[in-house]
């Protein structure tokens, strides 16, 4: 009896040590929140963490500040393979600035989700971590104006002009510019995406900053008429960042296109690689693809 307890003992604490190195083995993501001028961010925040949980790649930690306040906000930034920003608010301590810009600088990933590109618009070093910003007391010193012309080809327009705007939500097209990149590879050429605020006339250093995808902000919703980015990922000393403005809302997040994309890109600047694949209920060229979220209790 003594010796089937033992061995008992001994496969539960097998057992464990399994999926304790299963976790280990997993990539380390914080999401930063706490203030932002989209009251549904608590949400967003959920599901963003619940679907990279779910890809079973990550393990995910939340680090928010008060609601009118960012004293004693600490992160401990290089914990984590990838820090992925829901925040748009109150500028940070400075300690606390300084230790972001160094985590990026020495090869952590950073994710600039929607509102993300909005904050800190007289930060430099933020600017140029995340290559194009809106709002924010942007204009022209931030940095030109970056969109793809009638020819197709990409421009960086210096003319005088505040940055971040856009038209009427809707949903639109995703077209892809860089289909080589790990993020995008296997991807239809276009993709619809569910409704959203499409950003437009975003402006900043765009240093290091390529464009995977952009899409038509149409005159007739209240666009600039030209095709703006949507998937960018910025080269930041050592640091890979990822940034897209879509996300709006939490029906924009229930596109398989933006939770795939999403997915893909946390990983690629996490590790600099992307191993999932392309799902079957990817979005087509004009045909949009939902997935209905239900929070896990």
């Amino acid at each position: 009896m003594r010796t089937l307890l033992l061995s008992c003992a001994c496969l539960l604490l097998a057992a464990f040590s399994t999926v304790a190195q299963a976790e280990d083995a997993k990539l380390k993501a914080l999401i930063v929140d706490g203030q932002n001028n989209h009251g549904v961010w608590p949400k967003t925040t959920q599901m963003m963490k619940q679907y990279l949980e779910e890809s079973g790649k990550f393990t995910v930690d939340v680090a928010s500040t008060e609601s009118n306040s960012t004293a004693g906000f600490a992160p401990k930034f290089a914990d984590y393979d990838v820090v992925i920003s829901n925040y748009n608010g109150q500028r940070w301590p400075a300690e606390t600035d300084q230790a972001f810009v160094e985590y990026v600088k020495q090869g952590g990933g950073f994710v600039v989700v929607h509102a993300a590109n909005n904050a800190f618009g007289d930060w430099d070093e933020y600017n140029r971590i995340i290559g194009l910003g809106g709002w924010g007391g942007r204009n022209a010193k931030s940095g030109p104006y970056v969109y793809f012309d009638k020819e197709e080809k990409l421009v960086r327009d210096t003319q005088p002009g505040n940055g971040g705007h856009h038209g009427s939500q809707h949903p639109f097209q995703v077209v892809i510019r860089d289909g080589d990149h790990p993020i995008t590879e296997g991807m239809p050429k276009s993709w619809m995406h569910t409704q959203d605020e499409l950003y437009d006339q975003l402006r900043g250093p765009a240093e290091n900053m390529t464009v995977l995808a952009t899409a038509y902000a149409d005159p007739a919703t209240g666009g600039s008429g030209r095709h703006e980015p949507m998937i960018m990922t910025i080269d930041y000393g050592k640091g890979r960042v990822f940034h897209t403005p879509m996300g709006h809302g939490d029906y924009s997040m229930e596109c398989v296109g933006y939770i795939t994309t999403f997915l893909r890109g946390t990983e690629w600047a996490a590790t600099g690689n992307v191993t999932q694949p392309i799902p079957d209920d990817f979005p087509k060229p004009h045909e949009l693809s939902k997935r209905p979220y239900e929070e896990k209790k």
